[in-house]
């Protein structure tokens, strides 16, 4: 993993920059959330302190903290300037904007709560929908305007 000083914003048009896609963010997300799953226990230790500190009303926090834990570090790591989640940074891959600004924290949120959304209501078809659509973008890339690109 290193800095990368020229980050890539735009969708690149080369075919190259899309090929094997899609079965490394299948990668990238098995990572990703074992990532987030092991952030949780030190933030459930900290959850736990903040509610004897809070009287209790912490603990109303504890059904909702994957959600939290997994919406801060895709905010912070798909909306930094790698704009790739430790997952997709080891896996080669990051999501970049289709009109080419780079991704903000507001929009990893949107794209992760998407995708949420999306999986719950469709359920692993979503992947299919990025063997038909160009740049093997799924259907919540789509919505967010954005695209999954190689960069190694």
């Amino acid at each position: 993993m290193s800095y990368n000083p020229n980050p890539l914003y735009a969708a690149p048009e080369d075919w190259r920059a899309y090929s094997g896609v899609l079965s490394r963010r299948v990668l990238a997300f098995i990572l990703d959330y074992v990532i987030v799953a092991l952030l949780c226990i030190p933030a459930a230790i900290v959850l736990f302190f903040l509610s004897i500190v809070t009287l209790g009303l912490g603990f109303f926090l504890y059904p909702a903290l994957f959600v939290i834990v997994a919406g801060i570090y895709f905010g912070l790591t798909v909306g930094g300037p790698s704009q790739a989640s430790l997952g997709m940074r080891a896996m080669g891959i990051a999501i970049v904007r289709v009109d080419g600004r780079p991704m903000d924290f507001m929009t990893a949120i949107v794209h992760l709560a998407l995708f949420w959304i999306l999986n719950s209501i469709l359920t692993p078809l979503i992947l299919l929908a990025g063997l038909f659509i160009e740049r093997s973008r799924l259907v919540h890339d789509l919505l967010v305007g954005t695209a999954t690109v190689r960069t190694a």
